[in-house]
């Protein structure tokens, strides 16, 4: 009897949803930005993302990770829910972080997609007006994350992404930091996922297409998934 009752929570256990074996804010924001089909379902895994970053900052005042995973899923938030309230709260948390560590590459990313995410949903004037975002600032911090971010995958493929959705005529320097993910390590999962992406666009980057490989990036960014 209690072999077969293994067995069987074990294939419970199996058969279940990834949001159910997360544990951290950093896999939450994963499952709600590359997975979750729908935009109530990713507010709610970001408000379970925002809730448990608060619960170790309650015990751990000024946890690095936790402070970032709390920024990340408010400007998720902002993202979704067109929050300015929201948009500058994250970014400000980012700053922050860049401040105290101006080597960070996780905290040159997110000051990056803060610039390029806004001003691509919002376009250039509205972005730049409603909420202060500059192509120019996020460009700049885009390179300084692939620059400090060493071999790893994931800061040339989300940089590949982000570059040629900014500007597909740009296809050089676009296929430049594809490559370098398609060859870079995978020490996290996001660093799987980025490498997965670059060699996702790499055929149309090296034919010069680069009006396809934004389209492909767009989908393969965070909530180019989501039917709604």
């Amino acid at each position: 009897m209690y072999r077969p009752m293994m067995l069987a929570m074990s294939a419970m256990l199996a058969a279940a949803p990834a949001t159910a074996m997360a544990q951290t804010p950093r896999e939450l924001l994963t499952i709600a930005a590359f997975q979750a089909p729908t935009k109530p379902r990713a507010l709610a895994l970001i408000g379970q993302a925002i809730t448990a970053s608060d619960r170790i900052l309650a015990s751990r005042p000024g946890d690095r990770e936790a402070t970032l995973q709390r920024g990340v899923a408010i400007g998720y938030r902002a993202k979704l829910t067109r929050s300015r309230s929201d948009a500058r709260t994250s970014l400000g948390i980012f700053e922050r972080l860049a401040a105290e560590n101006p080597r960070d590459p996780e905290a040159q990313m997110v000051i990056a997609g803060w610039h390029l995410d806004a001003i691509d949903q919002l376009g250039a004037f509205i972005a730049r007006t409603a909420l202060g975002a500059k192509a120019q600032v996020g460009e700049a911090a885009l390179a300084r994350a692939v620059a400090l971010g060493g071999d790893r995958a994931f800061y040339p493929g989300l940089a590949a992404m982000m570059q040629i959705r900014r500007n597909d005529t740009d296809v050089v320097q676009a296929r430049r930091w594809a490559e370098a993910a398609a060859t870079g390590q995978t020490p996290t999962p996001l660093d799987t996922l980025m490498k997965r992406a670059a060699l996702a666009i790499l055929p149309a980057l090296r034919t010069n297409d680069g009006g396809a490989a934004a389209a492909l990036s767009r989908k393969l960014l965070p909530f180019g998934k989501m039917t709604d």
